[in-house]
């Protein structure tokens, strides 16, 4: 049975689109979050028979219904007179990849019901596209599971700010270095393999000047073998003071920027003013802290490794808060290969910020009445 709400045109859809839907909301899941919104697709036949799905796996890839147009031409099944079902209004524009409109049009598809619109006005008008072009087109189908599903890359487009990912390597008693400062390496081989493909699909990385002149790190993404590969994101310091001449993090190939404040409010923006999209925030404490406390991270990846140190340095600073009520809630993320994985030794844990209410906020206040003074 479909779990997806509406419409809210008030058209008719069928029970087989309700349940593509479905299935295209769990297909978005199984891309990364980032700059760009998770999205599934599902081709129906005209028997409502689901033939294809497909889904955006990042930055520079095929979108979802461009993703699902591939997967009916690879099985030679013709798409002519086809429904498409998307879980967000097809892109009318030419990015790293043509307009999703358009491959729509030429691959025959009849019929588009999509649940949301997409709020980029650069990438928006894909409905009257293709309704110029003769397909029927429909919205508002999961409309509310579609929003949640993206529900922090929303709130950014709306900001004009870069998304933001904020990683962790700490060990179970939230150290992310010792007493001496030695932090290399907390983190198993595998979390750090998997670190650098995180960094690979990002646009900028950002640590604050502390990390830098303590740890002096590079902060591009590499290989196994601890070559540069692919892609690399813009290299990015936060704080006031001065960044040495000789430090490893100014590289040799321009890709690095000073931002001159400790504000991550303005931080951001001129990272977005930079075209960047998505940015990873990775360090130090102070800035992990200042980040969380400004309600600006929408996405936490810690890497958990099965170590002890009993004291060091903390994962976290002062985030603001003096009681229970105010406390921050995340929730589990399935996006992008799942909520808790396991890499070599290490536990991979993947959250997003938890939808506040105002029942959410009066049961933590309940919560903090009721175990008062039990400590």
């Amino acid at each position: 049975m479909s779990t997806v709400t509406g419409p809210i045109t008030g058209f008719a859809v069928t029970d087989a689109e309700k349940a593509a839907m479905d299935t295209a909301l769990a297909a978005a899941l199984r891309g990364p979050r980032g700059a760009n919104p998770l999205v599934g697709a599902v081709v129906l036949g005209s028997d409502g028979k689901q033939l294809v799905a497909g889904y955006h796996r990042g930055a520079g890839t095929a979108h979802a219904e461009a993703d699902a147009i591939a997967e009916a031409r690879a099985a030679g099944i013709d798409l002519k007179g086809t429904t498409m079902v998307v879980t967000l209004e097809p892109c009318n524009h030419s990015g790293r990849t043509g307009p999703c409109s358009q491959a729509i049009i030429d691959a025959g598809v009849s019929r588009v019901v999509y649940a949301v619109d997409d709020p980029h006005h650069h990438a928006a008008g894909g409905a009257v596209t293709l309704r110029a072009a003769g397909v029927a087109v429909e919205s508002g189908l999961g409309a509310e599971e579609a929003t949640e599903l993206n529900r922090e890359w929303f709130d950014a487009v709306r900001r004009r700010r870069p998304f933001v990912t904020l990683h962790i390597a700490q060990t179970l008693d939230s150290r992310i270095a010792a007493s001496d400062g030695t932090s290399q390496w907390i983190s198993s081989q595998e979390s750090l393999a998997d670190n650098h493909g995180l960094r690979g699909l990002i646009d900028a990385i950002l640590v604050g000047t502390e990390t830098v002149l303590v740890d002096n790190p590079r902060l591009t993404a590499r290989n196994g073998a601890g070559e540069e590969s692919g892609k690399q994101p813009l290299r990015a310091v936060m704080g006031l003071r001065g960044i040495p001449e000789e430090a490893a993090i100014r590289g040799s190939d321009g890709n690095f920027v000073h931002l001159p404040t400790r504000d991550p409010a303005e931080a951001l923006a001129m990272l977005y003013a930079r075209d960047i999209r998505h940015v990873m925030v990775e360090g130090g404490s102070r800035v992990l802290s200042a980040f969380l406390a400004a309600g600006l991270v929408d996405e936490l990846i810690v890497y958990l490794a099965p170590t002890l140190l009993g004291s060091g340095t903390p994962a976290l600073r002062e985030l603001g808060i003096s009681t229970l009520a105010d406390a921050q809630h995340w929730t589990w993320d399935e996006a992008g290969g799942g909520a808790v994985r396991r890499l070599g030794r290490d536990l991979r844990l993947h959250l997003k910020p938890l939808a506040a209410t105002a029942e959410d906020h009066k049961d933590g206040k309940d919560a903090a009445e009721a175990t008062e003074g039990e400590h």
